[in-house]
């Protein structure tokens, strides 16, 4: 059986894992599903239709699949998908979608320290860190392993590459490419630091950094011409580097254009 508070209120369409923890005074709304292993330490509630995988964390007053806060929203049922070993801290929100076909889904891993926001049909990818404040607002995309800064804000359908990371109190309107930091509205510099400390190989690095010279420090040509150029005059291993290949591709699918 769960280990569940007398004070708890768990609405009878709910489906709870037998190991599941649920604290005093927390709140489980109908047709929501708890994974194996979920802790909810107190005062957190959640509502649905939601599905949360393995090993979820919730700390106090997180509130988590409650309806979106899209005006356009007419009631009907909407979805959050939630994976495995995510951590939501204090005052953590995150809407479902707006419409019965989109939904919002977080994957596995991710940290969302105090106060942070992710918005209806929001997609997180695994081992994002969304620190204290930070928001995304409807339909952003955060990619693996990026990391959003304190107080960060997120304009409507922005991408967050994977590995990036975004300066805190930086407001951010277009897309920031992959293995990038972005800081107060412009792209600052490849994210050294972080590619050392998961890994990446010295030549992937140095291609990476070959790609953000040709691509984003040359501000006299538009970034159609900088890609064209790299792609016909670059040198051929940085180019072909996959990580490079990753970059090209991001920036060729962007709506919004991207932060330079």
């Amino acid at each position: 059986m769960a280990d569940i508070h007398p004070t708890a209120i768990i609405d009878s369409t709910a489906e709870i894992a037998e190991d599941v923890k649920i604290g005093p005074y927390c709140v489980i709304g109908p047709h929501v599903k708890l994974g194996s292993g979920c802790v909810l330490h107190n005062h957190v509630v959640l509502g649905g239709p939601s599905t949360f995988g393995k090993n979820n964390e919730f700390f106090p007053f997180s509130v988590i699949g409650l309806k979106t806060q899209d005006l356009k929203y007419k009631e009907e049922p909407t979805y959050l998908e939630v994976g495995d070993n995510n951590v939501f801290r204090e005052n953590c929100n995150i809407n479902r979608g707006t419409t019965p076909e989109t939904k919002t889904v977080i994957g596995n891993n991710n940290l969302f320290l105090i106060n942070s926001h992710c918005g209806h049909e929001v997609h997180v990818g695994n081992n994002v860190i969304m620190s204290g404040f930070a928001a995304a607002a409807g339909h952003c995309t955060i990619s693996d392993w990026a990391i959003i800064g304190g107080c960060a804000a997120l304009h409507q359908f922005v991408r967050i590459g994977e590995h990036a990371m975004v300066g805190g109190a930086s407001r951010v309107t277009q897309d920031v490419a992959p293995y990038m930091i972005a800081e107060g509205g412009l792209l600052r510099s490849v994210n050294t630091i972080g590619l050392q400390r998961r890994g990446f190989a010295d030549d992937d690095i140095r291609a990476i950094k070959y790609a953000y010279r040709k691509l984003f420090l040359d501000k006299k040509s538009n970034m159609t011409i900088n890609i064209e150029t790299l792609l016909a005059e670059g040198d051929a291993k940085h180019v072909q580097n996959p990580h490079v290949q990753r970059i090209l591709q991001f920036l060729k699918e962007s709506e919004r254009g991207f932060l330079h």
